[in-house]
């Protein structure tokens, strides 16, 4: 062992503490695989999964992705909403919760979701840490409520915003470009996955949509992905 090894202490005040989303931010490829091409695209599997696990449970039949003008990313779906009133234990909206904390989120409860897609429940407050920007919109109980992040901090309390009569959940992220190495998204590599997942979950309406490819009418690329066996 070096001398320079041997000289350095290796004592409690080694040992940090990542609060919150920290240790996504430090260590994202632990999470989501790497910070590559394949990684940028896993964002929106995370996303996309949540919307899965509604549909699993006979809660939503319908899923649109669209990739905006600007590159980031809208999933939206027709489920229950994300929950929004205050969580008994946390003291804050069950919104936030399930977007900033990790291994938070209703996968958990035995009762909430029989069958679920993904089982660690780090996808959608990951996705938040590494994104620049994101929006939760959620339709729920006749009301539409909402929140936005940047790099996985609230910006401000959950807020009621309007009426509705529909229920779902929308989000939209735009990928840190201090965190990838790249944030062009790929229609082709998202068409892929969307053909997959609904194929796996029968009667389910998957739609991709790429506002940066518009056609000689202004109507944006589009494939609806849908299968009945």
């Amino acid at each position: 062992m070096s001398e320079e090894l041997k000289n350095q202490d290796y004592s409690a005040d080694n040992i940090q503490i990542l609060e919150g989303l920290e240790a996504v931010r430090k260590r994202p490829a632990m999470y989501i695989g790497d910070v590559g091409i394949k990684g940028l695209h896993h964002l929106v599997y995370e996303v996309v999964d949540n919307s899965i696990d509604e549909a699993m449970g006979g809660h939503c039949d319908k899923i649109d992705v669209i990739i905006n003008d600007d590159n980031s990313i809208t999933v939206k779906d027709n489920g229950r909403g994300i929950p929004t009133g205050m969580h008994t234990k946390e003291k804050k909206s069950s919104l936030e919760i399930v977007m900033t904390v990790l291994h938070a989120g209703g996968k958990f409860d035995k009762d909430t979701y029989k069958v679920s897609g993904g089982l660690h429940g780090v996808g959608v407050s990951c996705v938040n840490a590494l994104s620049i920007h994101l929006s939760a919109v959620v339709h729920r109980e006749g009301k539409i409520f909402q929140q936005e992040y940047s790099i996985g901090k609230p910006l401000y309390d959950v807020k009621e915003i309007g009426v509705s009569d529909i229920t779902g959940t929308h989000v939209t992220f735009k990928p840190d470009s201090t965190i990838f190495e790249d944030t062009l998204y790929n229609y082709d590599t998202l068409a892929a996955r969307m053909r997959e997942l609904a194929f796996l979950n029968k009667g389910i309406h998957i739609s991709l949509t790429d506002m940066r490819n518009l056609d000689d009418e202004g109507k944006p690329a589009s494939t609806m992905f849908h299968s009945e066996g």
